[in-house]
């Protein structure tokens, strides 16, 4: 990279200019490799990895402050990480990290890491993120059964009796998101256990933002560059 430090509007003490910022964001928002980024941007690739870290770690910011759901809200867990161990599958699949996901319909969806889904885990999340009143739709996994105890409407759908959808109560869109988060992390052949979040809340952001990516990251950073 040049030694010179250019005046960047996005980056604060950059050693790239603005133009190359904007190609770096726009094969980012593409979801190009490192190595493809840094052929595009013509800068090094520990130049580009470096610069992927503040995205990842601005993004990671963004996705707490985003604001509490409400309306019909799809909620499950999925799992990321090892093979699955023979003879243990779903929530009891062994070296996995479990995952809660909450979607609004037709709007956002939110993630968190937990320690595993029982009751006591999840119940606060969807608490702390979701306002009383909305509508929930969950599989028939126990640790939901006191939803409609807590102020919310509660649908479920059935998995375990091969129910995946009875009109407006299912849960596809949130497996939807799944499908598209593993794809993604199956696309980079796994991530580093200790760098899965940034991953995670990358995907979460993709998603929410995927029709205006590029322009939401140019308008975020004009007001507060890495």
């Amino acid at each position: 990279m040049s030694e010179s430090i250019h005046l960047n509007k996005y980056y604060k003490r950059s050693r790239i200019s603005e133009r190359q910022f904007r190609v770096f964001l726009k094969h980012f928002c593409y979801d190009e490799t490192a190595e493809r980024i840094a052929e595009e941007v013509g800068i090094s690739r520990q130049g580009t990895l470096m610069l992927l870290a503040k995205m990842r770690n601005r993004i990671l910011e963004w996705c707490a402050e985003e604001e509490h759901l409400s309306g019909e809200i799809e909620v499950d867990e999925s799992y990321f990480g090892a093979r699955r161990v023979r003879g243990k599958r779903g929530r009891g699949a062994s070296g996995k990290v479990p995952v809660i996901g909450l979607l609004k319909r037709n709007g956002k969806v939110y993630t968190q890491v937990v320690q595993n889904c029982s009751r006591e885990q999840l119940l606060p999340i969807i608490q702390g993120k979701v306002l009383s009143e909305s509508t929930v739709f969950t599989d028939a996994w126990r640790s939901y059964d006191s939803l409609i105890l807590h102020g919310y409407d509660h649908y479920r759908i059935h998995h375990h009796e091969n129910e995946f959808a009875r009109g407006k109560n299912h849960i596809n869109g949130i497996e939807s998101f799944w499908s598209f988060t593993k794809a993604r992390l199956l696309k980079m052949k796994g991530v580093r256990k200790d760098k899965f979040v940034l991953h995670l809340k990358e995907s979460e952001f993709r998603w929410n933002y995927r029709k205006q990516m590029y322009q939401e990251i140019l308008k975020r950073l004009r007001k507060n560059p890495l």
